[in-house]
């Protein structure tokens, strides 16, 4: 019975070891714009989000949005050792019985700081009613990085609350805890981080979305145009002290790529042994489907002097968090054309020629479909996005015509352009059919002024299905 037991033992060990290193290994590289899945194969729902490094591992913290409804649904945390494959660890925070993250509140912008005086974790956060007319700048604390977050209620400044919106947080290299407000306010905060002792700066130049990170006793001050969650040219200054003068430096990608269609919200500093490298991390925000076809654009910054840029756009890249060293990661496989008659197209598709820059297939009749049967490990899809954009449901089923993942993709954006739109995790090797539907619905937003922005259309596409 001994020996029976040992076996059965040694045996769950080693399923647990398999499946721990299949969820560690989903991804080979960093994808930006395109969703991205856990070890139990759902969508990583981590947005305005940071990361902090605690020990071996980073944690990312981020809104855990909702399909339905711009409400507070708790915020998340995910585990990496590698920056390219998250597991999913639980809300840290959910909704509250009352209060400032009550039902039907508003709760963006999770940022989270380890005090080193108290070694305690202490989160922040923008609190709100839907209108976005009661703001308040909250704060939670925990003993664990990934534990239960307790909420404190509004960080206080003078006895006052900071009833502000955007905001991001800043920890220097000396410890100091510093908390960032929309329109370049910072405030300084107290050495348990629980309160705000000064405003250092309020220089009114920044914009929304604020995010701080030093080189070389620089500081690079980021942030976006009030466009809400339409994306823009986000910006950035530059100074050698918190307090200033800061000089405007103007945009920190090429004008009219929108910052790669993301919004600034955190700049992670990978440091190794051999380079340290500043990770870009910005919002690829898309309302109302946050939750499922909302991405992330991870990119690493080019520093010359005390100039940052995001020169182009980086699909797939990685880091050695050891040397601190980045290097591109080309998708390889067999690569299917939207010509191939492996795929097969339902309802009514427009298909342009060969010759036409774009050479895709589009639909926006709802129920409209395209699916093909691969064998192999991971498929990726590359698709046009334009200004009349919209929503398409992905789902990759196996033989047995069991759904392995379900998830949904937006194509809309303010230019036409062509990249990866959806890459699956890695799969058991095995045959699967991909099929990929119009869902008749696409980004739409109504600022406060009343003023639509969004999708002019419901169009999904198709250019390219690469197969690995």
């Amino acid at each position: 019975m001994r020996i029976k037991n040992l076996l059965t033992l040694n045996l769950f060990c080693f399923f647990v070891l398999v499946g721990t290193l299949r969820a560690q290994n989903k991804y080979n590289a960093i994808h930006s714009g395109v969703v991205l899945f856990d070890q139990h194969n759902k969508e990583v729902n981590a947005h305005g989000a940071c990361i902090v490094k605690e020990g071996s591992k980073y944690y990312l913290f981020g809104e855990y949005k909702s399909d339905t409804a711009n409400v507070f649904v708790g915020f998340s945390c995910y585990s990496s050792t590698d920056l390219m494959n998250w597991e999913f660890e639980r809300i840290v925070l959910p909704v509250q019985h009352d209060g400032l993250l009550g039902p039907n509140r508003v709760g963006e912008r999770v940022k989270v700081m380890k005090c080193p005086t108290t070694g305690e974790f202490v989160m922040y956060m923008h609190t709100d009613n839907k209108g976005y007319k009661d703001p308040n700048i909250g704060y939670a604390t925990c003993k664990t990085i990934n534990g239960n977050y307790k909420f404190q209620g509004a960080l206080l400044h003078e006895g006052n609350p900071i009833r502000k919106w955007d905001m991001g947080t800043f920890q220097d290299t000396d410890g100091k805890g510093y908390l960032l407000i929309h329109h370049g306010v910072i405030y300084e905060l107290s050495s348990d981080y629980k309160s705000a002792t000064r405003m250092v700066d309020s220089n009114k130049k920044g914009g929304e979305a604020p995010a701080i990170f030093k080189s070389k006793g620089v500081y690079y001050w980021l942030s976006s145009n009030l466009t809400g969650w339409e994306r823009n040219d986000n910006m950035y200054m530059t100074a050698t002290s918190l307090e200033g003068p800061w000089t405007f430096r103007g945009l920190f990608a090429p004008k009219g790529t929108l910052t790669w269609n993301s919004q600034s919200t955190f700049v992670l500093p990978i440091v190794g042994k051999k380079d340290t490298t500043f990770m870009y991390m910005g919002d690829r925000w898309s309302h109302p489907r946050q939750g499922s076809t909302a991405t992330y654009v991870w990119q690493p910054f080019t520093i010359e002097g005390d100039s940052i840029s995001l020169p182009d756009f980086k699909q797939s890249w990685k880091i050695n968090p050891s040397t601190g060293k980045g290097a591109i990661v080309s998708l390889e496989g067999q690569i299917i054309e939207n010509t191939d008659k492996v795929i097969h197209f339902s309802g009514d598709w427009q298909h342009s020629s060969a010759t036409d820059e774009s050479h895709d297939s589009r639909s926006d009749i709802k129920g409209a479909s395209f699916s093909l049967t691969f064998t192999g490990t991971q498929i990726g899809l590359y698709s046009s996005a334009r200004p009349d954009g919209g929503y398409a449901r992905v789902v990759i089923r196996d033989r047995k015509g069991r759904i392995v993942i379900s998830s949904a993709i937006d194509m809309y954006c303010k230019y036409p352009e062509t990249s990866l739109k959806f890459l699956s995790p890695k799969l058991r090797k095995g045959s699967y059919t991909l099929t990929v539907t119009v869902l008749g619905e696409s980004w739409w937003w109504v600022d406060k002024h009343n003023g639509k922005t969004g999708s002019t259309g419901d169009f999904i596409s198709i250019n390219k299905v690469v197969v690995r």
